[in-house]
């Protein structure tokens, strides 16, 4: 098993699989026993840290679920490698050749997929950081929707239009991210315009007794209807509310933007919209036309 070990540390594969299993033959119930029974004495003690582990953080509501399937898978993996190490040592098998040809062969796996490392660390870093969470609503690449899963690799995206978007965790930690669902209350906007002519207070009346008696917004913010802006055509105002659950944010705000259109068109308040007035001198503009000539045989004079 020496002479394996030191063919895989050489790049020969081939031959190291013929010598381990020309070795495995030779192996007697002496060494076999004792390296099955150090194999189910791992898998033992592994089921059982597992156990106390998912107990215990899940207790602990601080902690993430992405959170605490990295840890135990963490704990999987390092219990299958010192099992395997044992095991081959009781077998008699040098494992010292065979770690130095496999940490070889991960630093040429390393090079060769340096994305890939680079998600995978990346991923640990949002799972540790948690800028958000499963469930949350957020933005970032230009992508808005839920998050559905959070992986070592990527992250899914569940947009408006039911799509998913996977988004590699190397890039999503370099964006800037706007999680809507963080804080304990979400604002919503809802913009809408009058006519000059039109009273801000009385517009102001209308919108707000659209938000009266509705348990979805937050009882700690009140509902408020600011002028935002004085534009060419229209004074800009904004409807803002506060909502208890941040995952209500796009269907209240398709609703509040249909009612408030209803409402202010009830009211007889004027929603203008972009338009051109042209005030155009009747005497100069149909000079020198047949408008303006005197009929044949007459003067204008005459005929008057």
């Amino acid at each position: 098993m020496e002479q394996a070990a030191e063919q895989v540390a050489q790049g020969d594969f081939g031959g190291a699989l013929s010598l381990a299993g020309d070795a495995l033959l030779t192996f007697t119930l002496e060494s076999l026993i004792p390296a099955i029974l150090v194999g189910l004495a791992f898998w033992v003690g592994y089921r059982v840290v597992r156990g106390v582990l998912h107990r215990a953080l899940g207790r602990t509501h601080r902690i993430d679920a992405g959170v605490e399937q990295l840890i135990l898978r963490v704990v999987r993996i390092v219990f299958v490698a010192f099992a395997v190490v044992t095991v081959l040592s009781q077998l008699g098998i040098q494992v010292a050749p065979l770690i130095a040809g496999l940490g070889i062969a991960g630093l040429a796996i390393g090079f060769a997929a340096q994305d890939t490392v680079k998600n995978l660390i990346a991923g640990v870093t949002i799972l540790l950081d948690r800028p958000f969470r499963v469930g949350d609503n957020i933005e970032l690449q230009d992508t808005f929707g839920t998050v559905e899963e959070i992986t070592l690799r990527s992250t899914r995206v569940r947009t408006l239009d039911n799509q998913i978007a996977i988004l590699p965790n190397a890039k999503v930690i370099e964006e800037k991210i706007l999680n809507h669902s963080m804080h304990r209350a979400l604002r919503v906007v809802v913009p809408f315009g009058i006519a000059y002519k039109e009273s801000p207070q009385e517009a102001r009346e209308t919108v707000l007794a659209l938000t009266a008696d509705d348990a979805r917004l937050h009882p700690d913010y009140e509902p408020q209807v600011v002028v935002t802006a004085l534009n060419d055509s229209s004074v800009d105002m904004e409807l803002r509310v506060f909502l208890k659950d941040p995952g209500l944010e796009v269907p209240v705000r398709f609703e509040y933007q249909e009612k408030v259109f209803e409402a202010l068109k009830a009211a007889d308040i004027e929603i203008p919209f972009p338009h051109l007035q042209l005030f155009v001198d009747e005497a100069k503009a149909f000079e020198g036309t047949q408008l303006l000539q005197p009929p044949a045989g007459g003067s204008p004079q005459a005929e008057a």
